[in-house]
């Protein structure tokens, strides 16, 4: 079958790489793809917001599966244009119809639905434009820290949490009255803390069945030590050390399932990913939120270790047989270290060449913020590189030296100093 996979990041080079592996595979498209996921299929030059040259593209590639990386086409309904295209009844999209994304694209509905069906959660207040005063009242009844969730997708900046109530307030007032993510912030939800430690799990369903994915743990914090300002994710380990056997049923019992047959008793028709982040607090699984697709660098973490056929997983979404298939683990433990360049989050530069990744062995190197130009591999982001490797632990001894350092213009995660030749 041919795939059109959607992206052009470090998630998409894995998902590419896992999909090409694939016997059911012909034809694989990733659009727009980078440098890295060429090596899998073929790149395309597709505006996905443009319904009649994307029904043009899927209908002369003869697409069957429509693979959606990031969730934005998701909330912005990219699903619903597709299935309501007579001439492309038949092409499958993995990922959910617009309502379904809600459940990333809209912070209150996510708490509602899992309120209505009894998941656990943080307690939560909800607040709009107009109701400022109200908000900022509210703090009075909440404990530090005071979290303020903006309800909207707000590139991952929608979230402050602090110790500050007048900081909170300051934050309420930002997003409520001066427009600070514009619509996204229009919707204010006030959350109760949870004090635990976090993870991430993962499902595939077709709306009826749902098969558990491996776990993870991502590190989001710039400096050695877990230290310094939040990022987009500066690494993951897969299993998580301390979600053993007995947690990991908690989430499939109280979380995994009560959440796909929410979906349907809400009459919401769901195919796709389900990322669960999770809170574990005093043993037992909180939802701190859903994403509508995988994470990333969590995808460069459980992809290595997922042996099952993922192709053979979508055709099970696509027919309506996904309790029929089977998903295959290996029990080794998966590391992934971002590589950054210099700056990130804040202020980088780019152009800067890369080096030497066919000398990298007993490794995965998946590339995000990639380019080319004149033959040459250039930096183009802020997280450039995910290099994974695998062991039967998660800590093993430091390999000597490959070649030179790191430059000083991209640094490795929190994870420990990398020595390679990149």
């Amino acid at each position: 079958m041919n795939v059109l996979l959607i992206g052009g990041g470090g998630r998409e080079h894995a998902l590419a790489w896992k999909i090409a592996q694939s016997s059911l595979l012909d034809e694989l498209y990733v659009a727009p793809g980078n440098p890295g996921t060429v090596r899998h299929g073929r790149n395309a030059d597709i505006d996905i917001n443009n319904q009649k040259a994307l029904r043009k593209f899927l209908l002369e590639k003869r697409i069957r599966i429509v693979v959606v990386g990031p969730e934005a086409p998701l909330v912005d309904g990219l699903h619903d244009r597709i299935v309501a295209d007579p001439e492309l009844n038949e092409v499958c999209v993995i990922g959910p119809k617009a309502e379904g994304a809600r459940l990333e694209g809209s912070k209150d509905f996510a708490k509602e639905f899992m309120f209505r069906h009894n998941i656990p959660t943080a307690a939560h207040r909800t607040f709009v434009k107009g109701q400022l005063q109200e908000a900022i009242a509210h703090l009075d009844h909440m404990s530090a820290p005071y979290v303020v969730k903006a309800d909207g997708l707000a590139a991952g900046k929608g979230v402050v949490i602090t110790n500050d109530k007048k900081e909170a307030a300051r934050t309420l007032r930002d997003m409520l009255q001066n427009d600070q993510f514009g619509v996204a912030g229009e919707r204010v939800v006030l959350e109760q803390h949870l004090r635990g430690v976090e993870l991430s799990a993962f499902l595939i369903t077709d709306g009826t069945a749902f098969k558990m994915l491996p776990a993870a743990k991502d590190y989001k914090r710039i400096g050695a030590g877990d230290a310094g300002p939040n990022t987009g994710g500066m690494g993951a380990v897969s299993p998580v050390p301390f979600a053993d056997k007995d947690f990991m049923q908690k989430v499939h019992d109280r979380i995994a399932a009560p959440t796909v047959r929410g979906l349907r008793k809400d009459g919401i028709a769901y195919s796709g990913f389900i990322f669960m982040g999770l809170m574990k607090v005093d043993g037992d699984p909180y939802v701190i939120e859903y994403n509508v697709r995988l994470g990333d660098p969590e995808t460069q973490a459980i992809l290595p270790r997922l042996r099952s056929d993922l192709l053979d997983l979508f055709e099970g979404i696509a027919t309506g047989t996904l309790s029929e298939r089977h998903v295959d683990v290996d029990d080794r433990t998966a590391v992934s270290i971002v590589l950054a360049s210099e700056g990130y989050p804040g202020k980088y530069e780019t152009g800067h060449e890369i080096g030497g990744l066919d000398l990298v062995r007993d490794a995965y190197v998946f590339q995000a913020g990639t380019t080319t130009k004149n033959g040459k591999l250039l930096t183009r982001g802020g997280r450039v590189l995910a290099v994974t490797g695998m062991g039967r632990t998660w800590r093993t001894p430091s390999p000597p030296p490959i070649g030179r350092p790191l430059s000083s213009t991209t640094k490795g995660s929190t994870c420990g100093p990398i020595s390679a030749t990149i």
